[in-house]
């Protein structure tokens, strides 16, 4: 169903996605895949689709759960978790692996003492198989441990011929300053990823999905002209409205309130200061360029605000997807941003 808020797993279920996915399945057998959006496009449900229809295994693992300061027991639950969902495929290859206890149809990976399982070695092992090792949100792997898993990708892109990496991330520049494709004192320097990119619908499919949406679920659409024009062709939010419209949950305005709150906690999980709601609240009522900006930093803040700090604020909030060319790439964040 198109109105299913829940990533989608089959082809029929998604809608116009067809170059991607294709893509997608045609980069299988490269040693890293980067599949990259905004927040709500629709990655997940492409990357889905793509497992489902693969002709080798493949598994998914969910870097969203891992805190900010996650360590090493943290990182190793989430792989055991992946790894635990494709025993099937893989359990021949994990049983005979030194550091990994299968009890009860689930995974533990040994992230400490004699038995220490490095990533590297892991990778060793699942290179037995053809698979694909997915990252949801790779990005979230930054962090302390980000050196060790640098070097066992760099590992695995180099001796692992069987692997293949898909890396999904909707804070795109901070996953490719994660990896350092171009940096080059990171262990991934010099490597190639092939990147599929994942834009937002134009004004047309924006009002056909919702159309066969509507007519999925047997309900009347209502004028659709100023929900698209809202929603700004953001797959998840148009699904978000259709959903919920069609269950009678209200009417555009209230379904468009409901989704500004949800973007309000979000983007209060991710401002950093007083300053960073300060700059996105200035975006977000319409200042544009270098002065505007200062201006209204200093008028708020009662004092005069470097070049190189402001700076380095707008290159935080481009790195996490959220402006380009100061302005919002969501619609919805937009109008959150004016309650920060």
């Amino acid at each position: 169903m198109l109105f299913d808020e829940r990533p989608k797993s089959r082809r029929a279920d998604l809608y116009d996605r067809e170059r991607e996915l294709n893509d997608l399945l045609r980069g299988i057998g490269r040693p890293l895949v980067l599949l990259l959006g905004i927040r709500r496009i629709g990655k997940t449900s492409v990357l889905r689709v793509a497992l489902s229809e693969a002709d080798v295994p493949g598994i998914i693992i969910d870097a969203r759960s891992l805190r900010e300061n996650y360590g090493r027991r943290d990182l190793y639950r989430v792989f055991a978790r992946a790894l635990s969902s494709r025993l099937d495929a893989l359990m021949d290859v994990l049983k005979a692996v030194r550091g990994v206890k299968i009890l009860g149809g689930e995974v533990e990976l040994s992230w400490r003492g004699r038995d220490y399982l490095s990533l590297a070695d892991l990778f060793d092992h699942l290179n037995r198989r053809r698979l694909v090792i997915a990252i949801d949100e790779a990005q979230r792997l930054r962090g302390p441990m980000s050196g060790e898993i640098l070097r066992a990708l760099a590992h695995a892109y180099d001796y692992c011929d069987n692997l293949t990496f898909i890396l999904t991330g909707s804070e795109v520049g901070l996953l490719l300053d994660f990896l350092g494709l171009e940096d080059p004192s990171s262990p991934m320097y010099g490597r190639y990823a092939h990147r599929i990119v994942l834009e937002r619908f134009t004004r047309e499919q924006s009002l056909e999905f919702l159309e066969l949406g509507f007519r999925e679920l047997g309900v009347k659409p209502p004028d659709l002209e100023r929900v698209v024009d809202l929603l700004d062709g953001i797959p998840g939010w148009l699904t978000f409205y259709g959903n919920r419209y069609a269950r009678g949950q209200g009417d555009l305005e209230e379904i468009l309130e409901m989704a500004v709150q949800m973007a309000l906690q979000e983007l209060r999980g991710v401002v950093r200061t007083k300053r960073y709601a300060l700059v996105l609240k200035a975006l977000a009522s319409g200042k544009k360029g270098w002065s505007q900006l200062q201006r209204y930093l200093e008028e708020k803040e009662g004092h005069t605000i470097s070049k190189s700090r402001l700076s380095n604020i707008l290159r935080n909030l481009r790195a996490m997807s959220l402006i380009e060319n100061y302005r919002f790439l969501d619609p919805v964040y937009r109008m959150a941003a004016l309650r920060l």
